[in-house]
């Protein structure tokens, strides 16, 4: 009886209230449309009303009077310090087949003037503020509500914009015969990577988001750069200049820290205090050249008459660090070393571990001492590429670092064309800025393609903006 029960509950089919079978989701997914994408853009009609100002567009050396309207564009503009819709209404000849574009926009289909896009990535990439905030701040200062997809893509216009100016920034480098190099930490996404910038007295390249080998330096400068390099004591900067002068201030940093951090051993500050010496001499001894270079009166007691004499005084420089590192050649025992030994001894100290290592590295080095000296129109510090790269550094602090390595290329491109500009521009505003570009569109190349074609034909290079 029980058996047959439980034959007769087995041949029951199940039943559901809902359909969960492949062929009911397959009907489901075929009947759903896909979304269209919504482009951004307004309608005509939206667009005429939200105008606030109409212009009048003609082309030069032209009858207005013969002219007729050919077309209509919309662009949101800075007047005054405050966002106003444009509507440039365009007249050309019936016959033209000419697109006029209103002076400050980018192309006939361009809706944001180029002056919003400069203000958008100075705020983001050059003070570093996050996309989100750049947005807001134009909103509290201009009135213009810029939606995320819109900043995004108009700093994208920028650097594609900006990319032949890049590489012609990076051609100017490798030419010329100083060239101030660091680094500093970056991010892409959560991958550690690095940031270069590459200096010199009138350009500025910055190559963010790549790694810290020495061919990060060697793609843009060649495998044996013919000039002068002035870098820190990184590894990777060895053998890839025909000059190489180290940065005093990492040396004497060094030599400060070890003094401050071991009072109680005078041997510490007495080396720092001979170090300085012979850095403030050769400082004299290079600012004489300079003002003989000048024809200003030199000191009467640090005058370098010609190369030969230079060479001189630099080997009595070279001579006198060499002197100073007395301790150089002593041995470095570690734990092990020591604890092998019979009997057992004490391994060397810390401190004088740091003290011999710094004399090594001085002595090591000293052909890349006083080639400031040799070449006084070198800095004898690497300070230039030092500054470039702190506000990188501050803004990678403030993880406003790169999303990704296409951001990382976009930041380098926008934030090179700035700095090389700023050292060209005595007052670097909004103003000079939007000047300088006007002259670019004018002449038809940047200042920066007139130099290099200067270079390369050996003419006078172009003024640097006023």
């Amino acid at each position: 009886m029980l058996e047959g029960k439980a034959d007769a509950k087995a041949a029951k089919k199940p039943t559901f209230k809902e359909n969960y079978s492949l062929d009911r989701n397959r009907k489901t997914n075929k009947e759903k449309k896909p979304k269209r994408k919504s482009t951004g853009r307004k309608v005509t009609q939206d667009k005429r009303d939200l105008v606030a100002k109409e212009i009048d567009i003609y082309p030069a050396g032209v009858d207005p009077g013969q002219c007729q309207r050919q077309r209509s564009q919309f662009a949101w503009r800075i007047v005054d310090g405050q966002a106003v819709y444009v509507c440039y209404q365009m007249y050309d000849l019936p016959a033209s087949t000419d697109v006029l574009v209103p002076a400050g926009l980018r192309n006939s289909r361009s809706e944001f003037g180029i002056e919003i896009i400069l203000i958008l990535a100075f705020l983001h990439f050059w003070i570093g503020v996050s996309l989100d905030n750049a947005r807001a701040i134009m909103n509290f200062f201009t009135g213009l509500d810029l939606s995320k997809g819109q900043a995004d893509s108009l700093l994208h216009q920028l650097a594609s914009d900006w990319d032949e100016q890049y590489d012609t920034i990076a051609e100017l480098i490798a030419l010329q015969m100083i060239v101030y190099i660091d680094e500093t930490g970056w991010k892409v996404g959560d991958k550690s990577c690095y940031t270069w910038v590459f200096s010199t007295s009138l350009h500025v390249l910055y190559r963010c988001g790549v790694s810290r080998k020495k061919t990060e330096a060697t793609d843009l400068l060649g495998e044996s750069f013919a000039g002068i390099g002035v870098t820190d004591d990184y590894a990777a900067y060895q053998e890839m200049f025909s000059q190489h002068q180290l940065c005093w201030a990492h040396l004497i940093r060094k030599a400060i820290k070890l003094a401050l951090q071991n009072p109680a051993e005078p041997q510490y500050a007495e080396f720092l205090d001979g170090l300085c010496a012979i850095y403030d001499d050769a400082k004299e001894l290079r600012q004489a050249a300079l003002a003989e270079a000048t024809d200003a009166p030199p000191a009467a007691d640090a005058q370098l008459s010609d190369d030969a004499s230079r060479a001189a005084t630099v080997k009595q420089l070279q001579d006198r660090v060499t002197s100073l590192c007395n301790r150089r050649d002593e041995t470095i025992l570690t734990a092990k070393a020591a604890a092998k030994a019979t009997p057992a001894i004490e391994p060397t100290a810390e401190p004088v571990k740091t003290f011999i290592l710094l004399q090594r590295e001085l002595t090591d080095n000293i052909a890349c001492l006083f080639v400031f000296v040799e070449h006084p129109a070198v800095e004898p510090t690497n300070n230039i590429s030092e500054r470039n790269v702190r506000r990188e550094a501050e803004i990678r602090k403030g993880a406003r670092t790169s999303k990704s390595a296409r951001g990382a290329k976009r930041r380098g491109t926008i934030v090179t064309v700035f700095a090389s500009l700023a050292t060209r521009i005595p007052k670097f505003t909004l103003a000079s800025v939007l000047a300088e570009i006007d002259r670019w569109l004018d002449a038809g190349s940047s200042l920066f393609q007139q130099e290099l074609q200067a270079i390369q034909t050996n003419l006078p290079p172009p003024e640097p903006t006023s």
